[in-house]
């Protein structure tokens, strides 16, 4: 086979000696060199391109199963909504993603119930509490608009505690798996001391504020007992507000005192027994047997594969610092 198609046409070089033979040479050095140069660079975008587009289908594969999942149906489903992670604006559990996915479930005449199926230790009390008020409001809309009730589910996996708990109670009913971790019914607030150190350390702290109290809770200051008094005040009363929507949601199948109120979490055959659930079962369990329609549909509200790629590549730097006031379960594990 002939490959002098392949080849770029060349000018002859003159003989050694001949007139501008010294320029022939230079340019064609020059023009050699930028040759190179522009394949490098063809080479280079080349690997680029490639790169990305591996990482884009990359993406694509891991979303397929949520976008198959996310496929309206024609069929009598129903609805799952999940939960998952730390309660806070910018994450998945966000009450904006949640109440959307609800709102979208409550708005299909072929969903025939909704479960939300919660694996959170909890978080934002403010999140929480729009999601659990947006439940009850649902509820109560679709029962005046089609003179029946929308059945809502929740579903405890690993972990229903504190703010995830606070969004179950809003549920007509809860689930959970023997061994699921549940309750935490509580509110806390962290923070560090460090003025002690510093003092050994010679450090001198330098904080001003306008109004006296600006500076609570500032790590590098000590704790006066009138601030401690005034957010152990604020907590008692989040903690309260809690309570009541514990109560409101479980009424008379609490049976366990003050103890339940008190932060501690049990097992979920625990959780029965002390009425902070209804009984043992899955997502699949509830929707065969409680709600009598086995097939489910995902209605969460996950995040699109422009929002993923961003994020997987890095180009979203953090989501913000979380609020230090939460509902979380006090286990060592994240707000």
């Amino acid at each position: 086979m002939n490959w002098k198609f392949w080849k770029r046409r060349e000018e002859p070089m003159p003989a050694p000696g001949q007139p501008d033979w010294e320029r022939a040479v230079l340019n064609r050095m020059a023009a050699e060199y930028l040759h190179d140069q522009r394949n490098r660079r063809r080479w280079a975008n080349l690997f680029k391109l490639l790169v990305l587009l591996y990482l884009i289908g990359l993406l694509v594969l891991a979303n397929m199963g949520s976008l198959k999942g996310m496929v309206s149906t024609d069929e009598d489903h129903t609805a799952l909504i999940d939960i998952k992670g730390v309660i806070a604006p910018e994450s998945a559990a966000s009450a904006d993603r949640v109440i959307g996915a609800l709102r979208k479930a409550f708005e299909s005449d072929k969903v025939k119930g909704v479960i939300l199926r919660i694996n959170s230790p909890g978080g934002s009390p403010v999140q929480a509490g729009y999601i659990n008020d947006e439940i009850k409001r649902l509820k109560e809309k679709y029962e005046k608009d089609h003179d029946k009730d929308m059945p809502v589910y929740a579903v405890a996996v690993d972990l229903c505690a504190s703010g995830g708990y606070y969004i179950a109670v809003g549920a007509d009913e809860i689930y959970v798996d023997k061994g699921s971790l549940v309750g935490s019914i509580g509110v806390r607030i962290d923070s560090f001391g460090f003025q002690q150190a510093m003092q050994e350390f010679g450090v001198e702290r330098r904080l001003l504020t306008a109004g006296d109290n600006k500076g609570i809770l500032d790590p590098f200051s000590p704790l006066p007992a009138s601030q401690r008094d005034f957010i152990q005040g604020v907590l008692e009363t989040l903690h309260q507000q809690f309570i009541a929507e514990v109560k409101a949601g479980r009424g008379d199948k609490l049976k366990g005192g003050d103890a339940l109120f008190s932060g501690l979490f049990w097992s979920g055959q625990e959780a029965v027994e002390l009425g902070l659930a209804d009984g043992l079962g899955s997502s699949s369990y509830v929707a065969r047997e409680v709600i009598g329609t086995e097939k489910l549909v995902d209605y969460t509200q996950k995040r699109d594969l422009l929002e993923s790629v961003a994020k997987r590549l890095g180009a979203s730097f953090g989501l913000g610092v979380l609020e230090s006031l939460s509902l979380s379960a006090g286990m060592g594990l994240p707000h």
